[in-house]
C-alpha cells in the first residue's frame, strides 16, 4: 500500500503477510479522499477508523494534516502494526485493541469521518448495525459523514440516514449522514 498524497506522497508502507486485511485499493483510496477534499480541511477534522486493519485509511488522513485519529480494531497484530507505523511516520494516531460493535456502543467521542471497512463477508445484519450504533449513540459531528466500504453484494441503500454510494471495481463506499430538518 502506499500513501497518496500529504506530507508522505507515495511512500509505500507493507505490511506483515499474516494480519488478516484486505486494504482498500489505491484506486478507491484516491477517489475517496477527492470527495472528502470537497468537503472538508484535513486539518480540522478528526477521525475514527473502524476496523483500521494496516491503517490504510488513518495514514493517508495523517499525511494530508489530520492530527486526530483513533483506529479501533480487535486483532492484536493489526494495532501493533499501525502503533509502530504511526510513531516512525510521526502521525498522531491513537490505537485501540477492541470489538468494534463493542466500542461503538460504550464511546461517547464525536467525529467529523467515521470510517468503516469491516470482513466483506460480515452478514447484512453486522453491516446495519454500524450506522445504526453511529447514529443511535451521536458519534458524528453536526456536519460529520460516516462511510461503510463494503462489497457490490451488501446493499445499505434502504437503511436510515443513507444519503448516496459511489463504487469503484470491486469496494463500494456508503456515505450516511445526520438528515437535517428542513
Amino acid at each position: 500500500m502506499r500513501i497518496i498524497s500529504g506530507k508522505y506522497k507515495s511512500k509505500r508502507i507493507t505490511a506483515p503477510k499474516k494480519l488478516p486485511v484486505r486494504p482498500t485499493t489505491d484506486m478507491a483510496k484516491e477517489a475517496l479522499f477527492n470527495i472528502l477534499n470537497n468537503t472538508y480541511y484535513f486539518e480540522d477534522i478528526n477521525v475514527l477508523d473502524l476496523f483500521a486493519g494496516t491503517g490504510n485509511i488513518s495514514y493517508e488522513f495523517a499525511s494530508r494534516g489530520t492530527e486526530n485519529i483513533i483506529c479501533v480494531d480487535a486483532n492484536y497484530g493489526c494495532v501493533k502494526f499501525i502503533s509502530d507505523t504511526a510513531k516512525s511516520l510521526e502521525f498522531d494516531i491513537s490505537t485501540i485493541k477492541s470489538d468494534v460493535f463493542k466500542y461503538l456502543e460504550r464511546t461517547s467521542i464525536k467525529s467529523t469521518v467515521v470510517f468503516a471497512d469491516p470482513p466483506y463477508d460480515l452478514s447484512q445484519e453486522d453491516f446495519s448495525q454500524i450506522p445504526e450504533l453511529v447514529f443511535k449513540n451521536e458519534l458524528l459531528t453536526e456536519d460529520g459523514v460516516l462511510i461503510v466500504e463494503h462489497s457490490k453484494h451488501t446493499k445499505l441503500e434502504e437503511l436510515p440516514h443513507f444519503s448516496y454510494l459511489k463504487r469503484y471495481g470491486g469496494s463500494v463506499f456508503s456515505f450516511f449522514e445526520k438528515k437535517t430538518e428542513e
